[in-house]
């Protein structure tokens, strides 16, 4: 196995060392049934992993939380082909062994692109694969021990024995090679800032999307799922699909992000395919296309290097949710019903 010693019996792995090539994918299929599919070096379907991703759209997950498992799913079995592990044999020593690369050098690409995972990340990966045992494991079909475990002296006693009140409930379920996350205060972006950031946005397209995440604080795959017929701008409400429920809930939002948008459509007449089912929003380059969740993150991006800002387009939510609680004409519960 490459970069792997052995010493007293125990397998011992340069970590450092170790070559991990970009081995297998994760192929976009076109299939509501099948959104993805995880091939291996050969491009043949890992049926461990379809099994998997048929259980979570049966519990209701959607194609992009499939497309976020499946990344995790697709590291750890390239790594498993590097230390040459079937991914049915894996212990806890492969998880530990994986956790650890992914602090110390997991990242691919070139120099300066290189290195460790951010926390948040390796978190994400602990929880999904932890998730992916314990599919296996129940349906008989995997080792009989999670290589992923529970911590359990974080568990040990009962649960919030010792709870303070005054303090929020902690999650007893903690992954032993889950990373311990630092606790973020939401950032809003400034007024000032904001008009900054807006001025450079090249587009009535960009205009009318900014506009509307920041006046509805939906996510950015929620604005997406806008269809041509879910914009009512008599009402001033937009009809998006939430992200987790996939219901369609209406949302409330400004005058100014209907008439960015109505400058759109007037800009893109005719080249744009008409229909209530067709996408409020697509790529502005022929040919045209929907707009994906990347593009949109790519366009926010440019705007907020060009004004020399390093907002996120997660931002905007934080800024909708800070203006709808300091308008005293908006009831708090409504405020809550925008966000969730």
């Amino acid at each position: 196995m490459s970069g792997v010693v052995s010493e007293g019996g125990e397998v011992l792995r340069d970590l450092a060392g170790l070559s991990v090539p970009a081995a297998g994918s994760l192929l976009e299929t076109g299939s509501v049934l099948e959104p993805y599919v995880l091939a291996d070096p050969a491009g043949v379907p890992v049926e461990a992993a379809a099994a998997f991703f048929r259980d979570l759209l049966a519990a209701g997950r959607s194609a992009a939380t499939v497309r976020s498992y499946g990344m995790d799913l697709l590291r750890w079995f390239r790594f498993l082909s590097a230390a040459g592990v079937p991914w049915g044999q894996a212990t806890r020593a492969e998880a530990r062994d994986f956790s650890r690369w992914l602090q110390v050098s997991g990242k691919p690409g070139g120099p300066g692109r290189g290195g460790p995972y951010a926390a948040s990340v390796r978190a994400h990966s602990e929880t999904v694969l932890r998730g992916f045992y314990d599919y296996h494991l129940a349906a008989g079909t995997g080792p009989i021990m999670n290589p992923f475990p529970l911590d359990r002296a974080r568990r040990a006693g009962r649960a919030n024995a010792h709870h303070n009140p005054m303090d929020p409930y902690r999650d007893q379920r903690a992954g032993l090679y889950r990373p311990r996350l630092p606790r973020r205060v939401p950032r809003s972006i400034a007024d000032e800032q904001f008009n900054e950031i807006f001025a450079r946005l090249p587009s009535h397209r960009d205009r009318a999307m900014v506009a509307f995440y920041v006046s509805t604080g939906a996510r950015a795959s929620e604005l997406l799922s806008v269809t041509q017929g879910g914009a009512d701008p008599g009402r001033q409400l937009i009809t998006v699909t939430r992200k987790g429920t996939g219901e369609r809930q209406e949302l409330p939002a400004s005058v100014d992000a209907f008439v960015w948008l109505r400058l759109y459509q007037a800009e893109m007449a005719g080249v744009l395919p008409r229909g209530r089912r067709q996408p409020v929003w697509w790529t502005l380059r022929p040919p045209v296309r929907p707009l994906t969740y990347h593009g949109v993150h790519r366009m926010f991006e440019r705007a907020c290097a060009r004004a020399g800002s390093s907002a996120t387009l997660h931002s905007l939510r934080h800024t909708a949710a800070y203006r709808m609680a300091e308008d005293p004409s908006l009831p708090l519960t409504d405020v809550i019903s925008s966000l969730n």
